[in-house]
Order: structure tokens, then sequence, then C-alpha cells
């Protein structure tokens, strides 16, 4: 994907409204975390961890190797949303981690302002981080459920798919340049 604003395959090209929200996606261990605190601090915006939106039942039901269910992530995905839009009711550029793994989760979020960021990273990788992390309630164990669970971006989401195997660095800048941000985006 050359074009610096180019959309993820199937989907619209992105036009970066002000001010925008990031919502950086993707299974767990693709670096969403990382990459947000670099973009935020990068770019001067608010950031939010979107795992410490969870409610306490979530994390519990993760920590004992048991994939969240549908009904378990609305409450949740609420909560995003709310953060959300807190942030573009005030006029603030923001990001916010969120798996964001099915397209009616990503509906639940989408706005105008909203931008879905997809750390995109082969099992294999992503695996190998995972066997790595320490002091996370998400166990290795459930990261066939999230690929399983994983929709691409599609037609009509505006977003775009980074490939996480870079540095985060690299993937921060390849971000900036293709969504045309800058510290006076927003």
């Amino acid at each position: 994907m050359n074009d610096a604003r180019e959309a993820a395959p199937g989907a619209s090209p992105i036009e970066v409204e002000h001010p925008p929200v990031l919502v950086v996606m993707g299974v767990s261990g693709s670096g969403k975390t990382t990459f947000a605190e670099l973009i935020a601090e990068r770019l001067g915006w608010d950031l939010q961890e979107g795992d410490a939106l969870h409610p306490e039942a979530n994390v519990a039901k993760m920590a004992s190797g048991t994939p969240l269910t549908d009904d378990d992530r609305w409450p949740w995905l609420d909560r995003i949303a709310a953060w959300i839009d807190g942030h573009l009711a005030a006029g603030e550029p923001a990001v916010i981690t969120c798996s964001a793994l099915k397209r009616a989760y990503r509906d639940r979020l989408a706005r105008p302002n909203v931008v879905f960021v997809h750390l995109e990273g082969a099992r294999e990788l992503i695996a190998g981080r995972l066997e790595h992390r320490t002091g996370h309630y998400m166990p290795a164990s459930l990261l066939g459920s999230q690929f399983e669970t994983l929709e691409p971006l599609g037609p009509g989401e505006r977003g775009i798919v980074v490939d996480a195997q870079g540095s985060p660095e690299d993937e921060v800048a390849e971000t900036v340049a293709r969504l045309g941000l800058g510290r006076d985006a927003g």
C-alpha cells in the first residue's frame, strides 16, 4: 500500500476527519499497547488502554483461559464507545486500544472521526510474543480463538492494515504518513 491514505483491501479510502480517534485493533500480542503508547506520545494525543475498561468478570474469564462471548464483550465495547464519544464531543484527538476482532464490534465503535488501525501479524509471530509476555491476564492458549474470531477490515470500514512484524517505531511512522497525521492533526 503505497498511497499515503490507502485503506485496507476492500475498505473505503481514508480521509481523516478532525479530531480523529484511532482505534488500534488486532489479536492479543499484536503490539496494540506498545504501538498506541508510541503514536499517542508522538502526536501528543490522549491514550486509553481498552483492556482497562473490561468489566472484572471479563478479566477473570480470560485469565481462567475461557474465551469471551459476544454477550461478554458488548458492555466492554459500550465503555469504549463512551470514551470515544467523550473525546469527539470535546474535540480532542485520541488513541484507544481494542481488539475489535469482528465487524459487528467495529460497527459498535464506528463514527465519522474514528479510524481503525489493524496491527496484523502471522500467527507464529504473535504466538512467540505471547510466550514471552508477562504481567497480562490473557493467556497464550486463547490466541487460537482470537484468530478464529478475527474478521479483516472490509468494505465501508475506515481503517488501514499495518504489518506488525516491523519495529513499533516503523509501524507508527508508517501510520502517521499513511493517514497524514501530525501534531497539527487535531
